[in-house]
């Protein structure tokens, strides 16, 4: 048992205060990242470009920190590979992407269809289909458009949205799915 300070407040008292003031200061990560907790406090990306030829495999991610050099080539990878432009690829769809990958237990990389998108890309794509958006979170560097030989539309698609942390697009007809780090939805069949 505790003794009582001159505040009233017990030893035990006073620990569980900075107990719960260090889960409430603790960083909080999207459900995307509690699927990768347990393996060995790394995540990894593995894809490939059927556009470039280009191949990405790397940890970009070990105990707690995101590896910067991991994260550029990544955001390079991911480019608007029609004009060559880049932008900071939002990690939280890096963790969505890498979480349904472990979760589908898959061994081959994913083939990005479409990571980041220019406005000038997105405005061509628009012209060509009704299924491009104008606020495309392509444009903001949240969304990836991904496909796996391996697994089907839908077997993908339920890994993503199992992770609840992002949207989540069923494009069967075309053979991809579409994942964002924005709102928790899903759409398509």
């Amino acid at each position: 048992m505790g003794t009582n300070s001159s505040s009233g407040m017990t030893r035990r008292g006073l620990l569980g205060a900075f107990a719960a003031t260090a889960l409430t200061a603790a960083p909080t990560y999207s459900n995307a990242a509690g699927f990768l907790r347990g393996g060995g406090d790394i995540r990894r990306i593995k894809m490939y470009s059927g556009r470039t030829g280009e191949r990405l495999d790397t940890i970009y991610w070990i105990e707690g920190q995101y590896i910067g050099e991991a994260i550029n080539e990544i955001n390079v990878f991911m480019r608007d590979w029609r004009n060559g432009k880049t932008i900071n690829i939002d990690t939280r769809t890096v963790d969505i992407m890498a979480a349904a990958h472990r979760l589908l237990d898959a061994t081959e990389p994913y083939m990005l269809l479409s990571g980041y998108r220019s406005p000038e890309t997105n405005t061509m794509l628009r012209r060509q289909s009704s299924g491009v958006a104008r606020n495309s979170l392509h444009l903001k560097g949240q969304a990836a458009d991904l496909r796996l030989s391996s697994r089907s539309v839908r077997q993908i698609a339920q890994a993503a949205a199992s992770c609840r942390a992002g949207g989540v697009g069923r494009y069967s007809g075309s053979d991809f799915v579409h994942m964002d780090c924005g709102d928790v939805r899903t759409w398509g069949s």
